[in-house]
């Protein structure tokens, strides 16, 4: 679309977001219009862009904090993030992220939860509430800290598995259901621990969202297009590449990270009554 103003900051987040170069980003939203999403589903349909990273909107700084409770019967995740990474490294913010998590694991909502305004951030913390108590850590270091997402998860009759990288960048739970003892609590471990490498959108293939499916089916369809395949054979490529694509990205379907022989489902189904039910990743900054 002619006469559409493309910022640098725009150009910048598809380069994250895609891998392309700076060039394809900026004809990307031209045509679209300036619309990030469109930009990069067209550098997809091209070609130019790489699977879809989860690049971030913010160039936040912060920590990922993590508290198990009960023998990993239960456990809670949180994202503190600052402006500078000098901040996050400072001991009183990483008091505040441990006091924050600890708070979490007992107090914060089961399931995975953006936080904007209202809900957990009004839950009493001390003699104030949560939202009041980042508010005035904000106040007192002079740049904005923010708790941006929380996770907690408390499965019945199974256990969490978790894994928090050792620049406490990046942290996983995984909730496992039907298994409890050694042999769940290795599996939950590996698992959260392949989840942090692979980075999947989802479990299973049947969870992955219809809007990515469908956006995935538009991408294929124009790239096969762009082929010249013969509209005989064209439906039966597209379904091929929906079925990789589910393949690379549902937890269930990947190649294990640490024995690519078997699958995460395979490793899964070795142990008796086990089930993946859900699992959160957090990047400091992504999302």
């Amino acid at each position: 679309m002619s006469g559409t103003t493309i910022s640098t900051k725009d150009i910048s987040e598809l380069r994250a977001r895609t891998g392309a170069g700076i060039g394809d980003c900026k004809k990307a939203l031209e045509e679209a219009g300036g619309d990030l999403s469109k930009a990069a589903e067209i550098l997809r349909a091209k070609g130019i862009a790489k699977a879809e990273k989860r690049a971030g909107r913010a160039a936040s700084q912060g920590l990922i904090g993590i508290e198990l409770v009960g023998g990993a019967t239960s456990a809670a995740m949180i994202e503190l993030n600052s402006e500078t990474d000098f901040v996050a490294r400072n001991e009183e913010f990483k008091r505040l992220l441990r006091g924050l998590v600890a708070d979490a694991a007992k107090h914060a909502p089961l399931g995975v939860a953006e936080l904007t305004e209202g809900g957990y951030l009004e839950q009493p913390y001390g003699d104030s509430t949560v939202g009041e108590t980042v508010k005035f850590a904000s106040g007192k270091t002079g740049e904005a800290i923010a708790l941006r997402r929380v996770a907690r998860f408390a499965p019945e009759g199974g256990v969490v598995g978790h894994y928090l990288h050792h620049n406490e960048q990046v942290g996983v739970l995984v909730e496992l259901a039907g298994a409890t003892g050694d042999a769940a609590l290795a599996l939950a471990k590996d698992i959260a621990l392949h989840i942090a490498s692979a980075d999947p959108i989802a479990v299973a293939p049947s969870d992955i969202p219809a809007e990515v499916v469908d956006r995935e089916r538009r991408i294929a369809e124009e790239q096969v297009a762009a082929e010249g395949k013969p509209e005989n054979i064209r439906a039966k490529i597209v379904e091929g590449k929906l079925k990789k694509f589910a393949q690379e990205r549902a937890l269930l379907e990947q190649p294990f990270i640490k024995d690519d022989s078997k699958s995460v489902g395979q490793l899964v189904a070795a142990v008796p009554g086990a089930t993946v039910i859900r699992f959160a990743r957090f990047k400091v900054g992504e999302g």
